[in-house]
């Protein structure tokens, strides 16, 4: 095989959607699995609607998501002088002519295919007239002279062999009347003059390869191997839209989601290596082909998502997982406000609290959220459950302890955990019976990390005084 190219060429006018950054992780991999090239193209050419904005959004998302790209990222749009340098061969090769059908007569032909209730498709009136013959004052498009017999075969990796009458593909558009490029033609050239080697893209573009197989092939340039890819559904089996739910990836990250975990899932929508559920970078990379990529479209399930995000926190190390999180904190709700408060006594403690969180926690705003007790003022706000639970013969049970542990010579887990159990024994309690009050005074909360975890973290002189505040009331 020769050298591997591959491109994500992104439209810039909204955020990252999920299934494109998909669509750009099947490029990655494939690029990266045989030792190719990743390239980006920003497909800017609708000036009305591509937004810098737009762009930082893309670059942002596919930083990431890890996906890195070989070399800098092409703008489209500033390539159109090239687009209609190879619009001029065509016309001088007679690939491509001049057409001066006005709107009135296009709009003749879609009503009479609406009547017919067939797609709407030029005649090819001006295929072989007379330019001398164009009505005055009228500014041309260039089209396409394409084949109107036989056959344009796909041979597409994914969806095989697939068959398009000519006669069904007409003379399309190359060049619009004011000299703007249209999409067919520039992602022709820019693909063929990036040395674009395999184009992995969604299959709503399989009958745009047909179109752009003929470009290729008036041209007398090479085609890339086509790999069309089973578009993402949402639950309901409709086409993954905003009613679903998060479809940038942005949302994601500000959802909590791991960069690994999101990779992970995205590329099992629609491909896998038997039962194999979880890979690392590493073995995404090795495994990845196009052969094991299905046909039929993939359904969002974020319940799925969300557990496999669980399974990646509880995989990485303590230390790792704490920086994710101090990095995801601009992004998450309520993390700006943490970040504000994080001073080195209160990185320290999140740090401590990470083995005991991690255990509850699927993404990182729950991970966030389960150490918010680190951060809570005095004298805590109560949960309902927690002022419930105080309320019937909790704060008996504190104010019996609180001087056992204030007495305590040194202040560990363990050492809180053997004065708790022995007072649960002495009243003849079972331990989470004594342990819920606690919870309570110290969290604000009905559910934690393990109680003696909590301490530890909290340390005696905080500890003691969030106890104090409930059992002296």
């Amino acid at each position: 095989m020769s050298q591997v190219i591959t491109r994500f060429a992104p439209s810039p006018t909204g955020f990252l959607h999920i299934g494109g950054a998909r669509t750009a992780l099947f490029n990655w991999l494939y690029a990266r699995r045989f030792g190719g090239t990743f390239l980006l193209r920003i497909e800017d050419t609708d000036r009305e609607r591509s937004t810098g904005a737009a762009v930082e959004a893309i670059l942002d998302g596919l930083k990431w998501l890890g996906l890195d790209w070989d070399g800098e990222a092409i703008s489209q749009f500033a390539r159109a002088k090239r687009h209609r340098e190879v619009v001029d061969e065509m016309l001088a090769t007679g690939a491509a002519y001049r057409c001066y059908a006005s709107t009135d007569e296009l709009e003749e032909m879609r009503q009479k295919a609406r009547l017919e209730g067939k797609p709407m498709r030029y005649d090819g009136r001006w295929r072989d007239r007379d330019p001398a013959q164009a009505p005055p004052g009228v500014a041309p498009v260039i089209r396409l002279r394409a084949r109107q017999e036989g056959e344009t075969i796909i041979d597409d990796k994914v969806q095989g062999k697939v068959v398009f009458a000519n006669k069904e593909l007409d003379d399309l558009v190359l060049l619009r009347s004011d000299g703007n490029p249209t999409y067919m033609l520039a992602v022709v050239v820019d693909d063929h003059d990036m040395a674009v080697t395999h184009v992995i893209r969604g299959d709503d573009h399989l009958t745009n390869a047909a179109r752009q197989t003929q470009i290729y092939q008036a041209l007398g340039w090479d085609v890339p191997v086509w790999a069309h890819i089973p578009l993402i559904h949402g639950p309901d089996g409709a086409k993954l839209s905003k009613r679903h739910g998060a479809l940038g990836v942005d949302a994601y990250r500000a959802l909590g989601y791991l960069p690994a975990a999101l990779r992970n899932y995205l590329v099992r929508l629609g491909w896998s290596q038997g039962d194999k559920e979880f890979f690392t970078e590493e073995e995404l990379i090795a495994a990845f082909d196009l052969a094991s990529v299905g046909r039929s479209a993939s359904r969002f399930d974020f319940a799925k998502l969300e557990n496999m995000n669980g399974h990646f926190m509880r995989a990485m190390s303590d230390d790792y997982l704490f920086k994710a999180l101090i990095d995801a904190l601009p992004y998450l709700k309520g993390g700006p406000e943490i970040a504000a408060k994080l001073d080195e006594a209160k990185r320290a403690q999140v740090r401590a609290a990470i083995p005991g969180l991690k255990e509850r926690a699927k993404t990182l705003v729950e991970l966030l959220d389960g150490a918010g007790f680190l951060f809570a003022p005095r004298p805590l706000a109560m949960d309902e459950k927690a002022a419930d639970i105080l309320a019937h013969g909790g704060r008996a049970h504190l104010a019996v302890l609180l001087p056992k542990l204030e007495a305590l010579p040194e202040w560990s887990g363990s050492a809180a955990e053997t004065v708790v159990r022995a007072y649960a024994e002495a009243v003849g309690e079972k331990l989470g019976a004594i342990a819920q009050p606690l919870r309570a005074a110290l969290t604000g909360r009905s559910t934690s990390p393990g109680i003696f975890d909590v301490l530890t973290v909290l340390g005696r002189e905080e500890s003691l005084a969030r106890i104090a505040d409930q059992a002296k009331r």
